[in-house]
């Protein structure tokens, strides 16, 4: 074997290394829609030379935290409001990079096929964090099942609640388990994306659900001190071609709507 000639071809393999993935970019989210979203733009990053890794959580804190302790580059997970209350409420200094898409929130159940059949003091379940919780409770009041004390406040809980003429009883659990418990109360409160993986239909099987004006964009979001970086401005033109915007449309028929 001529050792120069195998130096030679060990440098031209790291340089093409090099050259056809000049970063590699981590990236926090959800399984549904967001990490099959960041799959499918995998091929179009690689093609720009970044390596994009994409780590699936089940969870709304670790995705935030990991990106904060600068442990992941980058997530696709949550909404503004979200964010919004998760800053304040950690002292953490991220921000949104791009909008992508809207997941229509709703209302679904197993015992009921209408919210006319809601019955008198019936047990409604909703997320227990501040603004997916104001937002279920929202939802409800546009329903014309309560009334809030402000009809626009978005960290709305059930103290918030003026009037609840069936006298509903609410439940304020984890986002990720209302799907599990949905055989356990009339009515629960889901996030899309956790009803996507439960096999649930949002335009089918939701009894209420909120427009594509929701404002609730869901949105690629990176610390402040990172959102500039190349890569991660990269993946946000990315996510907003229009390949995605038809990808969006096809895979999931209207339950989750492009943003852009």
């Amino acid at each position: 074997m001529n050792f120069k000639k195998t130096l030679v071809a060990v440098a031209a393999i790291a340089t093409f290394s090099s050259a056809a993935f000049a970063e590699k970019l981590s990236v926090a989210a959800t399984p549904v829609p967001h990490a099959e979203i960041l799959e499918f733009v995998k091929p179009k990053l690689a093609e720009q030379g970044v390596e994009l890794d994409v780590k699936v959580f089940t969870d709304y804190v670790q995705p935030n935290v990991q990106v904060d302790q600068k442990r992941m580059d980058a997530n696709f997970f949550q909404h503004q409001p979200y964010l919004d209350e998760f800053n304040d409420g950690r002292g953490t200094n991220l921000v949104s990079v791009v909008g992508v898409h809207v997941e229509p929130f709703g209302a679904y159940s197993s015992r009921i096929d209408s919210l006319e059949a809601l019955e008198e003091g019936a047990t409604v379940a909703i997320p227990n964090d501040p603004t997916n919780g104001g937002r279920a409770l929202l939802l409800l009041q546009k329903a014309g099942l309560i009334t809030l004390k402000d009809g626009s406040k978005i960290t709305a809980t059930p103290r918030d609640i003026a009037d609840n003429p069936k006298d509903l009883e609410f439940k304020e659990l984890e986002a990720a388990t209302l799907p599990r418990i949905l055989n356990q109360v009339d009515l629960a409160l889901i996030n899309t994306n956790y009803a996507l993986e439960a096999g649930l239909n949002p335009t089918e099987d939701a009894l209420v659900i909120e427009g594509a004006e929701s404002p609730y964009v869901n949105i690629l979001v990176a610390h402040e001190s990172r959102a500039n970086d190349e890569a991660i401005q990269t993946l946000a033109k990315v996510l907003t071609t229009d390949e995605v915007r038809a990808f969006i449309k096809k895979q999931y028929e209207g339950a989750v709507v492009p943003a852009f």
